[in-house]
């Protein structure tokens, strides 16, 4: 068999210039690592400890400054309501009649027993004045003396009785006129006209009235949070401004804030053994009654700062098996996880209470694409950026 025969000069020379174009097209040169990743493009802020403005929230619950029971002091029957119900009433004003009739018999009686008494006291005066003289004289036995000063020292205590019995029946009287003890808002009636109404506890009850202006809101926080705050304030981490308290601030159940500001005005000192939070009280002006007992609202304490505080941004923030963790951007330019322990919510950022320090790296975009290692090409957050994706531009 013959060989094959060789290639003439210029095909060779062709093939060779084919083959380099091929080469330089895919871009392959004789150094390039093989499998190599570029830098990952993220933003990241600097850690700086500062002063944070802090607030805390909790669920609150309203009741009026006065809640008072309007009770009969007198038995009778509900003659009339004199009221509108969830109407407001003014101090004094007519609530209930209860039929006076009776009350108005009793006083005649008294008033009459009155009479009688002071007869019988001017009588055994009299008396009382003739024997005096005669017994000076010897005209009378000691006895007589003696029974004449009885009788008129006893008169006088039939009188101060009968006069007893009278203002007790003039009082019992008036309280046949149910008035209302406060100004606030009355409630449903809880004996209607017509019925019998008694002083036992059970048959007394007629309404209520809450008093609306200052309005309370009742709130609770755990002695864990208590411990808390306390043992801050103590070591210089948390002051307070506005002379050392809390303003507190209403946040209704439409999400609005309350336009009038609040103060603490109880804090109990002991703990409720069933749920194991300490009572607080927190006093609002509600001069519209824009605030009515028993609604839900959200109590927030604000006025505190956090001194030499580290934050960060919620979004940099990561939940793994073992807590809390963001990346950080090591010294050789590489990410690292770092685990971290947070508190409370500031805003859109985060307080970190262990983890990081002053200097730090901390990545805010990007970070679903990080592996520890991978290396990284940082530029600085954009707080205004609207989209993630605008942020890890390199």
């Amino acid at each position: 068999m013959q060989g094959t025969a060789p290639l003439p000069r210029a095909a060779r020379g062709l093939l060779l210039g084919i083959l380099a174009a091929s080469l330089a097209a895919c871009g392959q040169k004789p150094d390039a690592k093989a499998g190599a990743m570029p830098p990952v493009p993220v933003a990241v802020i600097k850690v700086e400890p500062a002063d944070v403005p802090v607030s805390y929230e909790f669920v609150g619950q309203a009741a009026g400054s006065r809640e008072v029971e309007v009770r009969a002091r007198v038995g009778g029957i509900l003659q009339k309501r004199a009221y509108a119900e969830g109407k407001p009433v003014k101090a004094g004003d007519l609530l209930f009649q209860i039929d006076p009739e009776p009350f108005k018999a009793a006083l005649d009686q008294a008033r009459g027993n009155l009479q009688v008494q002071q007869a019988q006291l001017l009588r055994t005066k009299q008396d009382y004045e003739r024997v005096l003289p005669l017994f000076k004289e010897n005209a009378v036995s000691q006895k007589d003396r003696d029974d004449a000063v009885a009788a008129y020292n006893a008169a006088k205590a039939q009188v101060a009785s009968a006069q007893a019995q009278l203002e007790q029946a003039q009082i019992n009287l008036g309280y046949t006129r149910v008035t209302a003890p406060i100004s606030g808002i009355t409630s449903q009636e809880a004996r209607s006209e017509g019925s019998l109404v008694a002083t036992s506890a059970d048959a007394s009850l007629l309404t209520k009235i809450s008093q609306l202006d200052p309005i309370y809101v009742n709130f609770s926080m755990s002695d864990g949070d208590m411990l808390s705050l306390r043992k801050m304030q103590h070591t210089g981490k948390l002051k307070l401004a506005n002379g050392g308290g809390f303003e507190v601030q209403l946040k209704l159940p439409d999400g609005s804030i309350y336009g009038k500001t609040g103060h603490l005005n109880f804090t109990d000192s002991l703990v409720d053994t069933n749920t194991g939070t300490i009572r607080s009280r927190a006093s609002f002006a509600n001069p519209q009654g824009g605030i009515l007992p028993g609604q839900f609202v959200r109590v927030q304490l604000n006025g505190a700062v956090r001194t030499h505080a580290i934050t960060v941004p919620q979004r940099a923030v990561l939940t793994s098996q073992q807590g809390k963790m963001v990346w950080v951007v090591g010294p050789d330019g590489k990410a690292q996880p770092r685990p971290i322990s947070v508190s409370q919510e500031v805003g859109l950022d985060v307080l970190v209470e262990q983890g990081l320090k002053a200097g730090d790296q901390v990545v805010v975009d990007n970070i679903i694409k990080l592996r520890p290692g991978a290396d990284l090409k940082p530029h600085p957050f954009q707080a205004d950026a609207s989209a993630p994706a605008a942020a890890a531009k390199p």
